[in-house]
């Protein structure tokens, strides 16, 4: 793919201040958005939800970029991002109140209904463990003025913010703490702490409750929520995971014996003529899905830039949707653009739970992934991937090397765990 609009404006940037060589002699060197407009406007030159969206002359170098007020920023070879961790909790289901009728639960297209669903069905009281929450504090902000420290390659930078603007999706204030949540409906491998760590800063000085710092991501009618704690409130990069939670609004039921009966009974479609899926997770799958369900279409640059993938994986994960039926693609002018099929459509329109069973009904319609399932309905014992490899040989469907074979039993074995996942414990 060529260089984004981003990369071709910071790669005219770096060469006419000199930046290469002044973040090496000073540690660093401040941008005003004044140069950057010079190229691009600034707002869509420094907005890096995810690691992936940095321009390729920032990752290159190891460099990232903070604001450190209404019209300048900060550019170093500091550590910005943090990866997820998870130990994968079971989801607690939660019912609706069922006289609300102005909110939809299983038709959420936005963080801020993601958040409203959060509060009216108690998630958010049991997750911050405080009583009588309210909301309160949300919106667009100034930072006000306060210094930290963050980690660079070789030591710590000192940095002073001074009414730099900050956003926060969602503030509750108990009796005894005030929770800042920041919220996310596409999944990604890390996000920028400066989205949980300026917010807590700001009210961290201002109020004498303790302030927790939430990172909430919603996709497929799974919110989790995970609660970070800055070990040292100076320092940017102090922050550990102090406890994470998912939950599902009840909706229905789903066992072995229904994904049994489904194995047996499902009629096998026809292989298509795309590339068999190389997609480990599906949950991406899905999440791709409710991308295009919310916008109506993305092109693939849309989709590389705004969301937590390289342009491989964004022609991995809509080619598995391709595959399942789910996603169709147009090409004008030699820009491709991804939307949804009908079947797409009519899926994302059902609620989780009947949405769930529809996918499980779809990834089993295939030969192989019902080969494999059916294997473990034989062996009581889920296939290793060999096993899988030679599952989809004897299929005769695709004539791949050895070792492509072994490659594409990874993704059969998550697919097939994601329905497992599905089983109510």
């Amino acid at each position: 793919m060529n260089d984004t609009l981003n990369d071709t404006a910071w790669n005219s940037l770096f060469p006419k201040y000199n930046i290469l060589d002044k973040v090496l002699k000073n540690g660093f060197y401040e941008i005003t958005s004044k140069q950057i407009n010079e190229f691009r406007q600034a707002r869509l030159m420094t907005k890096f939800d995810f690691k992936t969206q940095l321009p390729k002359i920032f990752s290159d170098n190891k460099l990232s970029i903070l604001p450190v007020s209404r019209g300048s920023y900060i550019i170093s070879d500091f550590d910005t991002f943090k990866e997820f961790e998870s130990n994968n909790p079971t989801p607690i289901k939660v019912d609706f109140p069922n006289y609300l009728e102005s909110i939809k639960h299983d038709n959420i297209t936005s963080e801020s209904t993601a958040l409203n669903c959060a509060f009216v069905t108690g998630i958010l009281e049991d997750f911050i463990q405080d009583e009588q929450i309210k909301p309160t504090v949300s919106g667009r902000m100034s930072s006000s003025s306060f210094d930290f420290k963050i980690k660079t390659q070789n030591s710590n930078l000192k940095i002073t913010v001074n009414n730099s603007q900050i956003e926060i999706d969602g503030g509750y204030e108990g009796i005894n703490t005030l929770s800042l949540i920041e919220a996310k409906n596409s999944i990604s491998k890390d996000f920028l702490i400066r989205q949980i760590f300026y917010p807590y800063k700001l009210w961290n000085d201002k109020i004498n409750k303790k302030v927790k710092p939430i990172f909430l991501t919603y996709s497929n009618g799974i919110f989790h929520f995970r609660e970070y704690v800055f070990e040292d409130p100076n320092h940017y990069n102090s922050l550990i995971l102090k406890s994470e939670k998912k939950y599902i609004i009840r909706d229905g039921t789903i066992n072995r014996e229904l994904i049994k009966k489904i194995t047996y009974e499902t009629k096998i479609t026809k292989e298509p003529n795309i590339t068999f899926p190389q997609a480990d997770s599906f949950d991406r799958v899905i999440n791709i899905c409710e991308l295009l369900a919310e916008t109506g279409s993305l092109t693939r640059e849309e989709i590389t830039l705004n969301y937590d993938f390289n342009v491989r994986q964004t022609n991995y994960y809509t080619d598995a949707g391709r595959y399942l039926g789910l996603i169709s693609k147009s090409r004008k002018s030699g820009e491709v653009t991804y939307f949804l099929t009908e079947l797409g459509e009519r899926i994302f329109k059902l609620n989780i739970n009947i949405r769930q069973i529809e996918f499980i009904k779809l990834i089993l319609s295939y030969k192989v992934f019902n080969l494999v399932m059916k294997s473990y309905f034989e062996n009581t014992v889920q296939p290793d991937n060999n096993t899988i490899a030679e599952i989809l040989k004897k299929t005769d469907l695709y004539s791949f090397a050895d070792s492509t074979f072994y490659r594409r039993s990874s993704t059969i074995s998550s697919w097939i765990n994601w329905i497992f996942n599905q089983i109510e414990k």
